[in-house]
């Protein structure tokens, strides 16, 4: 990747107003389609691997390559970390080859993220930590039901609890997310930006590039029940 990112652009200024109606549309309406049959195939191998590892699960929601289950990995040795993305390409890259052999305590899994988090859910599954790292904005209004925090399955996400952090080059889109997360909970999340310099050790390829771009990059951290 190179640093000639540009900013996200969208005719969108401030919080969405339908924001507030959609995410009550999604408390009173359970997501109820049916769960395709290959994420349901790859959940159950993971729910193999989660319980043959037996610690902490940290959930990478959409990790693309693969980079920040590598490194999520490898700051949580302790810890069973499952990446789960849909698109196969991003899952068959590996920009970091040169760090070694994929660590034995991290899986990726080609998932549809929808499916997998109800499965989580219903399994009882309660990770430790839950990183959503550099989503799709979807920046255009017309598509705020594309993203996160207006979806649907977005009140599974936040039932499956544990400390959940969010990281986006878009800050309306995490302040949308914050909103939604208090409305849903009652508990306001914690938002800053992010402190990295060029010997950081980057997140993830997009994480890097965004940094190199000189975009402000900002993250939204939330945990059940104690006060950020």
């Amino acid at each position: 990747m190179f640093a000639n990112s540009t900013p996200v652009y969208s005719p969108q200024e401030g919080l969405h107003p339908d924001l507030a109606h959609h995410v009550q549309r999604a408390l009173d309406n359970e997501w109820r389609r049916p769960v395709a049959e290959h994420t349901q195939n790859a959940f159950e191998e993971a729910k193999r691997f989660y319980q043959a590892h037996g610690g902490p699960l940290i959930l990478d929601a959409g990790c693309g390559t693969g980079r920040s289950t590598r490194h999520l990995a490898g700051e949580y040795p302790h810890a069973c970390v499952l990446g789960i993305d849909r698109s196969a390409d991003r899952l068959s890259r590996d920009y970091t080859r040169e760090l070694g052999d994929f660590p034995d305590n991290a899986l990726l899994v080609r998932a549809d993220l929808v499916d997998f988090w109800r499965l989580a859910h219903l399994a009882g599954w309660r990770p430790e930590r839950h990183c959503i790292f550099y989503p799709n904005p979807y920046p255009k209004a017309s598509q705020l039901k594309r993203r996160w925090h207006a979806h649907p399955v977005f009140p599974v996400v936040l039932a499956l609890g544990g400390r959940l952090e969010l990281r986006s080059n878009w800050q309306i889109y995490v302040e949308e997310f914050a909103c939604a997360v208090e409305q849903i909970t009652g508990q306001a999340p914690k938002i800053d930006t992010l402190s990295l310099t060029p010997d950081s050790e980057f997140i993830s390829a997009f994480e890097q590039k965004y940094f190199e771009s000189r975009h402000t990059l900002w993250r939204l951290q939330y945990s059940p029940g104690v006060s950020m």
